[in-house]
């Protein structure tokens, strides 16, 4: 049976038509799974029965299980969900004072390979699907009775190697008989898969795009990730600009600072050479050590000075706020685990 939080509003609509009901029904059901947030068929009580026993017999609800939460002493929480076939994926919530962001994963494992990430080495499973994306936020706010107002795409997998179901699942957060959740509180990051971000330009969301970039030179870049040997820093500016052009939009640079590798002067005047004329604004990351990683955080007064370089010469940097590293739920730090972790 297919979970019933893999269709659209307009699917849905089908999807009842299907089964010889009104298609306004679909609406109700929204409503039900992303208003109400019920975790069954049964508490959709003004459904008839007959409808609901439909409901039940077509499709599941793939309501995640919460294996583990640890909390940071920042607030920041790190959940660990059963995805209900043996498999299990990390989601992290943070408190911002604008509000509660929710890091969703996007795969079960990664093939990236980006050599300052927890998920590398680890092998890569399967995409998840829009439902089990989706479920992540659903099941986060039924957790803390809360609702979420920020959401990135920034945890375990590449988003745009899920593009199709990352897509579909943004459109659901994002429907007002969805999560509701306004488009420019959705960030989607990429390593820098050139023909997704020329895709994402088309596709008409006001979502926040982020790009790791992480090093101003091809040779450093691909020895930090794999994916620059297939996309080099010149195709990835181009897709960049004309991402840009199209939508009018403001691209985030993600660059985190590892001592000794990518935190010098040099490489900040590099940065404002590459970046100089975009619209953008950098967002520097004090690199998290990982297991087995060969990188190391940039001291404080490099960081400080590196973004300090970057405003003095005209490009918007700031450093972004560590949460939750003691729970190893800080950038680079989640990775895929099975059921036996």
């Amino acid at each position: 049976m297919k979970n019933i939080k893999e269709y659209s509003l307009e699917e849905l609509k089908q999807e009842l038509i299907a089964l010889g009901e009104k298609p306004y029904r679909a609406e109700q059901i929204f409503t039900w799974l992303y208003q109400e947030k019920v975790k069954s068929f049964e508490e959709m009580t003004n459904l008839s029965l007959a409808l609901r026993e439909k409901l039940e017999q077509n499709y599941t609800m793939c309501n995640f299980q919460i294996l583990k939460k640890q909390e940071s002493s920042d607030g920041t929480k790190k959940y660990l969900f059963d995805v209900l076939d043996g498999n299990a994926i990390e989601t992290v919530l943070m408190q911002y004072h604008h509000g509660k962001t929710i890091c969703v994963s996007s795969q079960i494992g990664c093939k990236m390979g980006c050599k300052f990430c927890a998920s590398t080495g680890i092998a890569f499973v399967r995409n998840l699907t829009a439902g089990e994306i989706v479920e992540q936020v659903l099941a986060v706010e039924q957790d803390i009775g809360e609702h979420i107002s920020n959401i990135v795409f920034m945890g375990i997998g590449e988003p745009f190697d899920n593009y199709d179901n990352v897509m579909k699942a943004i459109r659901i957060i994002n429907h007002p008989k969805g999560l509701n959740i306004g488009a420019r509180h959705i960030s989607v990051s990429t390593s820098g898969i050139v023909p997704r971000i020329f895709d994402f330009a088309e596709e008409e969301l006001q979502c926040t795009l982020s790009i790791s970039l992480h090093a101003t030179s091809n040779e450093k870049r691909s020895a930090m990730m794999p994916v620059n040997q297939a996309y080099p820093l010149e195709e990835l500016m181009e897709a960049c600009r004309n991402y840009i052009a199209k939508t009018n939009k403001r691209i985030s640079f993600e660059y985190a600072l590892a001592k000794d590798n990518n935190d010098n002067l040099e490489d900040a005047k590099q940065l404002v050479h590459l970046l100089k004329g975009m619209l953008c604004h950098v967002n520097l990351i004090p690199i998290n050590k990982i297991e087995n990683g060969k990188f190391v955080k940039s001291s404080n007064e490099n960081i400080i000075r590196f973004r300090d370089f970057l405003n003095e010469h005209g490009i918007v940097a700031t450093i972004r706020r560590e949460l939750g590293s003691d729970i190893d739920a800080a950038c680079g730090q989640l990775r895929r685990k099975n059921l036996q972790n």
